[in-house]
């Protein structure tokens, strides 16, 4: 390919929308354009760099035994329904695309396809002599995100490989997990990628267990806590740890202490000399559920540690046999359209009385109450009264009543490893690439896909679920492989692995030099690009640099004794080397299996 044909315009300056690196050397170097909030089209030199990505990924999946398929993108409104997600995903998070046709029946542009999937899995597996099998898809997916951002790491439209996996038994569903996280290592090791995996969520999708894999970037959006053994890595919404021992209340009779105007724990800390770890804050929010209730849910915690959202909400939608929709902290608006009494905000004890909650109009009249561990384990502790600028120092639980316990704090760097108490975990952040599940029956069950065993017998399938972001992955590329002057690809998905830059294309000695290098690459199977533009040599050397192909060539005076520059784009340092020690060089350094021209 020559740059005159490329269709190459590449940015001085910084793209003003532009938040992050990546986003901004991917604008910068011609690779993308924006066409809308969250929307941008694939240049040519992109769409070169995710059919590298691609490949790989569909080597590795083929490798395991899974089979590429497609599957619509336009949904029925009905599988969603189904399975239960549909008012979730339009309603409730409301991530999906939804529109109605001529018919008025309702339809969602595809976040993801487990609807699709399972249905034609109930429709075409019917014995267990069919499985395991494994389907995988490489397509545009959409979601429509509250604010887009950072170009494709969180764009409206995306492509993503998905596969799902079905088997008979949950034995069988472990091993291919187990399969799937070797082939993802695999997929991001050949990017050229340093990629973590850690515990996750399984979030909006479900299931029993999930590892995220995370391209460490100082740009990334997700905050992973590891510890320094390597054991132990997760997303700080799944993550446990030791919390540090909480300092000893002082011996005392309890009390009641005045604390005017003391609605933080920062305040109430400084004006009687208390540690955060001596008191227990409560948190009082309201969940709304996908049955349509609203619940009202008061949360102890220890002074010094925060609440973590998501084990939150996983914990009610278990416990309350509803998915929470929505959970916000309630305030004295929502109190007042209630019909209630104001609470004594910031003196809110752990025995607050369901009675405030008594004229509630719509509300559940009673509070769901959880503690988090930390709080749980205090022997005596300071809390509010329950009454406006009061609070209690020196209580302890059998005064207040029993309330369950269990994990709702962030772990944090520093803390202690659950594992290995002698180590601390450490922070890093991270870019999400890829995500892997075990389903079990989640879906199956709320689908009917069953299956009949070797007993004669019906039962539901054991599903997984696997995803790779390929447009945020090339993306995270960049994010972790770049310096002042522009991109640094990997060799296994640059979009040329050669740049051969001719200084002065009027010098017919360089001219002619450059074309039977660039020709002679093209030959052993590199894929060269000759930089035959009538640019100043500055211009094209800047270019170079920018769009971040691993090996430049430059054929500028030295070519007439047969000389030219080689540089390696990680390095940029220049060796003056002859013709054939140039291609020689190279040959070395790109191995065979990448010289597979697109």
């Amino acid at each position: 390919m020559r740059v005159s044909r490329l269709m190459l315009v590449t940015l001085r300056d910084v793209p003003a929308d532009a938040e992050i690196a990546s986003q901004q050397l991917l604008i910068r170097g011609g690779y993308i354009r924006r066409v809308g909030s969250g929307i941008y089209a694939y240049l040519p030199l992109m769409w070169r760099v995710l059919q590298r990505v691609m490949r790989i990924v569909r080597e590795e999946m083929n490798q395991i035994g899974a089979l590429e398929t497609l599957l619509p993108q336009l949904q029925p409104a009905e599988l969603w329904e189904k399975s239960g997600r549909w008012q979730g995903y339009t309603a409730g998070e409301g991530i999906m695309f939804h529109l109605e046709d001529r018919q008025e029946r309702s339809l969602g542009l595809g976040p993801t396809h487990e609807e699709v999937i399972t249905e034609l899995a109930s429709d075409l597996l019917k014995s267990y002599r069919q499985l395991p099998v494994t389907l995988y898809q490489i397509q545009s997916k959409f979601r429509d995100e509250i604010r887009p951002r950072f170009g494709l790491m969180r764009s409206r439209e995306f492509i993503m490989k998905d596969a799902y996996s079905f088997h008979g038994d949950e034995g069988d569903l472990s091993n291919m997990y187990a399969q799937m996280e070797r082939a993802y290592t695999q997929v991001f090791q050949r990017c050229g990628l340093t990629a973590v995996g850690v515990d996750a969520d399984s979030g909006a999708i479900g299931g029993a267990a999930s590892q995220e894999f995370m391209v460490t970037a100082d740009a990334g959006e997700d905050l992973i806590l590891i510890s320094p053994d390597g054991d132990y890595a997760a997303n700080q919404e799944k993550a446990v740890s030791i919390a540090p021992p909480a300092l000893p209340l002082p011996s005392g009779e309890p009390k009641v202490i005045a604390t005017p105007g003391q609605l933080t724990i920062d305040a109430l800390c400084s004006a009687h000399a208390l540690d955060p770890s001596q008191v227990v804050k409560v948190l009082l929010l309201l969940a709304k559920l996908e049955s349509g209730d609203e619940q009202p849910v008061l949360v102890c915690l220890r002074g010094d540690q925060e609440l973590n959202e998501v084990k939150l909400v996983n914990a009610l939608t278990q416990q309350l046999d509803s998915p929470v929709l929505d959970l916000k902290p309630i305030n004295a608006e929502q109190l007042k359209s209630q019909g209630l009494q104001p609470f004594p905000f910031g003196s809110i004890g752990p025995d607050l009385s369901d009675q405030h909650l008594a004229g509630a109009h719509s509300w559940r009249k009673k509070f769901y109450k959880l503690a988090d561990t930390t709080a749980a384990e205090l022997d005596r502790f300071v809390c509010g009264a329950n009454t406006n600028d009061e609070h209690r120092w020196g209580c302890n639980w059998s005064d207040l009543g029993s309330i369950a316990a269990i994990d709702l704090r962030n772990a944090r760097a520093g803390d202690r490893c659950v594992h290995r108490p002698e180590q601390s975990l450490e922070e890093r952040r991270g870019i999400e690439v890829g995500h892997i599940f075990q389903l079990g029956r989640k879906y199956s069950q709320s689908m009917g896909a069953q299956i009949t065993t070797n007993e004669g017998k019906q039962e539901h399938l054991w599903m997984g679920c696997y995803g790779i972001g390929i447009s945020r992955l090339a993306q995270a590329a960049v994010e972790q492989r770049h310096d002042d002057a522009g991109m640094i690809w990997p060799l296994s998905i640059a979009p040329f692995q050669v740049i051969v830059v001719v200084a002065n294309i009027q010098d017919e000695v360089q001219m002619a030099l450059g074309e039977e290098i660039y020709n002679e690459l093209r030959a052993t199977g590199i894929d060269a690009l000759l930089d035959d533009r009538g640019e100043r040599a500055g211009v094209k050397f800047k270019d170079a640099d920018l769009i971040g192909i691993p090996w430049r060539v430059v054929v500028g005076r030295a070519a007439a004794e047969g000389n030219v520059e080689l540089v390696q784009r990680s390095k940029r340092d220049a060796n003056v080397l002859s013709r054939a020690e140039a291609i020689s060089t190279l040959l070395e350094a790109i191995p065979t299996e990448l010289r597979v021209q697109l």
